[in-house]
């Protein structure tokens, strides 16, 4: 710094506030080093318990290199073995929560929190830069997906827990809880793929679906009447998995969330059938909401089918229908496209297949009633944890999941 002084007539400020970090997290390893190893290595007699009924004698100290947040460290630890077992026993490694790793604790909560959020060679550029902590690309790949499926791990327990009546969440009643759900393709290896039909034009598939589910609250309206979510309610649930399996997650998450003691419980989705076949098994009793928004845009598409994509004509149409459908008017709507008489046989099935959608779904389009009892009528809390959690993580260009993979992260 002096030198700077001397050379540039300043100091240069980010190099001196670098080095010094730098130089203050060496003083800080170096005191954790004491602090870690002022017991002597965690001796603890001659023998001990394995944990799988055994004895295990004492054999010597064994050091290891430990990376925490401060600096690379080394850990002295009483190592013992247990001969039936034939394996080493180390009881300071539990006790420091660093068995089967050389990442401290604090280093990993650090990798979890940017695996989950950013591309793994970016989160590993964010570790440099942001704490001084330097890694491989890829062992921020394989920490973030490990922590990713203990947390699934977790929650698959606790999800069973309350499946079995084992669990009963004590929360308190609220008027309204909400529950919504959406899907969404990610990117995957093409093993991943094998056997399943896609979209493009040799009909591979490329992705598979992820399925997301939120639950939320509301407790009171704006001055107009309209709903406003409770700040900080939102939870996420989500995985690449059938609807089978998707069903118990999200309706175990609705029960820790309070299902029971909630006085209304409205699901809100698109047409999805999955969606609705979930609903009948998990749900029966909820009022039932198609996402008006995800309707209105099936009306504009049929508009432009119809009369071409930038006519004035599409979107008169599209306009009139638009508040038939506002007004929970199914019935006119399905009228007025049932007098359609379009040429091409393109615009006849599209018709019928919107008609179709329309009847099947029409109980769940009264939005008039809805907003009059204050509903949201809207599925955009789902549908932005689409884009965030799935993606902006997991479809950014080149990338390609395995489903194991691709649910470490989503569960991170």
């Amino acid at each position: 710094m002096l030198l700077d002084r001397q050379r540039l007539g300043h100091v240069d400020l980010e190099a001196s506030e670098m080095a010094i970090r730098a130089t203050m997290n060496q003083m800080g390893g170096v005191l954790l080093a004491k602090l870690l190893n002022c017991d002597g290595g965690g001796y603890r007699g001659t023998h001990i318990e394995c944990g799988e009924g055994h004895q295990a004698a004492f054999v010597d100290y064994r050091d290891k290199e430990v990376l925490t947040v401060l600096s690379a460290l080394a850990v002295r630890r009483a190592y013992y073995h247990c001969p039936h077992c034939e394996a080493g026993v180390l009881p300071k490694d539990r006790e420091l929560d660093i068995v089967g790793t050389s990442l401290s604790p604090g280093v990993r909560r650090m990798i979890g929190r940017v695996g989950g959020k950013e591309p793994f060679e970016q989160g590993r550029g964010d570790l440099e830069d942001l704490a001084g902590v330097v890694l491989p690309t890829k062992q921020v790949e394989r920490v973030s997906e490990g922590l990713g499926a203990q947390i699934d791990a977790l929650w698959k327990q606790e999800r069973e827990a309350i499946l079995a009546g084992k669990i009963e969440p004590l929360m308190p009643a609220v008027p309204k809880l909400y529950v919504a759900m959406d899907g969404t393709g990610v990117p995957v290896v093409p093993r991943e793929t094998e056997g399943r039909r896609g979209k493009d034009a040799n009909g591979k598939a490329k992705t598979r679906e992820a399925k997301l589910g939120c639950v939320f609250t509301q407790t009171q309206q704006d001055a107009e009447g309209y709903p406003i979510r409770d700040e900080g309610s939102t939870t996420y649930v989500g995985a690449i998995e059938t609807a089978e399996d998707f069903g118990p997650r999200i309706y175990a998450e609705a029960v820790r969330r309070g299902l029971r003691q909630a006085q209304q419980v409205i699901v809100v989705g698109d047409g999805g059938p999955w969606i609705w076949g979930i609903v009948a098994q998990y749900f029966p009793s909820a009022i039932q909401i198609v996402d008006l928004y995800h309707a209105r845009e099936h009306l504009s598409n049929l508009g432009k089918t119809l009369y071409g994509p930038a006519s004035e004509k599409a979107r008169e149409w599209t306009a009139a229908r638009k508040t038939q459908l506002d007004a929970g008017d199914v019935k006119a709507v399905v009228t007025s496209m049932k007098r359609l008489r379009p040429q091409s046989l393109q615009a006849r099935e599209e018709i019928r297949k919107a008609i179709a959608y329309l009847q099947i779904n029409q109980d769940r389009m009264r939005y008039a009633e809805f907003r009059r009892q204050g509903l949201f009528v809207g599925s955009g809390v789902v549908e932005a944890g689409c884009k965030t959690i799935m993606g902006l993580r997991l479809k950014q260009s080149g990338m390609r999941w395995t489903v194991t993979g691709a649910n470490a992260i989503i569960a991170l």
